[in-house]
């Protein structure tokens, strides 16, 4: 469902990146809880043009011209052309996708420098190695398909900009921080009491977070990760998500994240998305397919394309 749309303005982030660094901005937002915490509550947009990486094809470029920002918004609100069978998709004003950052960043990374992902050469092979396989057996079983064809939920914690129903819904009280995502209605319940991090072998979609009070940043430590989950960069099971959370302004929370696994990457990074608020947003549910019929056909058809196959491959020899 189509978040409203949000002036670039808003994507201005209180995060000034020097050298390996992201400083937050000094300024305070007043506005507290009755019991004094930093009050994040209400509904915030995640949408966001900038890629998560700098594409390879602009090297070490690391902004955007305005122009160029401005071209790349311009393209979204307009319809792609129809390719030959395709049965087509939603027009563009069903989308959301934010807009590029005021900053005119070429990524939301920003450590490494270079704006890609530090993976490892045995997660390049393993990713290409998975890539091969599914050329041939991408419906094999619904087991096949992601976890978000299966409608069990998105891309874990946390979640990277789509096409629409970017949006997070954060509700506060003294003992917890929840966070309501509407792409497949995920529910985050972070408590920020000090009670310990759930045993190694509990193991959950969207793992186990943690949470507590940095002055005015909230802190969340998500680990215990399932084996299943599979995030929109390269993960493992022993992921952890670093998130911090800092209400700069009435319509504005500086927002970052740090993803570490040694067995995936060859250093932690770091990467910013400011999130502006929906002021008068309503969060419309999100129904996956109703049921799941989509499922359904693309393993019927995958049967059906196999049985020609073997006609073919029959009538042949």
């Amino acid at each position: 469902m189509k978040t409203n749309r949000v002036s670039n303005v808003f994507f201005i982030s209180a995060f000034i990146w020097s050298g390996s660094l992201v400083a937050q901005s000094d300024s305070s937002y007043a506005k507290r809880t009755p019991w004094g915490d930093p009050d994040i509550s209400g509904m915030w947009s995640y949408a966001s043009l900038t890629p998560l990486q700098r594409p390879e094809r602009l090297g070490e470029k690391e902004f955007y011209t305005p122009e160029e920002a401005a071209q790349i918004f311009a393209n979204t609100q307009q319809d792609a052309p129809d390719r030959p069978g395709d049965v087509g998709s939603y027009n563009y004003q069903w989308f959301d996708r934010g807009e590029v950052s005021a900053d005119f960043r070429t990524s939301l990374i920003v450590d490494p420098p270079n704006g890609r992902l530090p993976v490892t050469e045995a997660t390049i092979a393993s990713q290409r190695e998975r890539a091969e396989y599914l050329r041939d057996h991408s419906a094999d079983s619904w087991l096949d398909r992601t976890n978000w064809d299966r409608c069990l939920t998105y891309h874990g914690v946390p979640p990277v900009s789509s096409g629409y129903n970017n949006s997070y819904h954060i509700v506060q009280n003294k003992d917890f921080v929840a966070i309501h995502v509407e792409m497949i209605h995920d529910v985050r319940i972070i408590p920020i009491d000090d009670r310990p991090q759930l045993h190694d072998n509990i193991r959950q979609w969207n793992g186990d977070s943690r949470g507590y009070w940095d002055g005015d940043t909230l802190v969340v430590r998500t680990a215990n990760f399932s084996d299943k989950t599979r995030h929109r960069f390269p993960s493992s099971r022993n992921t952890v998500a670093v998130e911090r959370f800092r209400r700069v302004d009435e319509d504005m929370i500086d927002y970052s994240f740090t993803i570490e696994d040694p067995t995936v990457y060859t250093q932690p990074w770091t990467a910013i998305r400011p999130m502006p608020r929906l002021p008068d947003y309503k969060q419309y549910e999100y129904a996956c397919h109703e049921g799941n019929y989509a499922m359904t056909y693309i393993l019927r058809g995958a049967r059906a394309e196999e049985a020609r196959a073997l006609e073919q491959n029959t009538s042949e020899n």
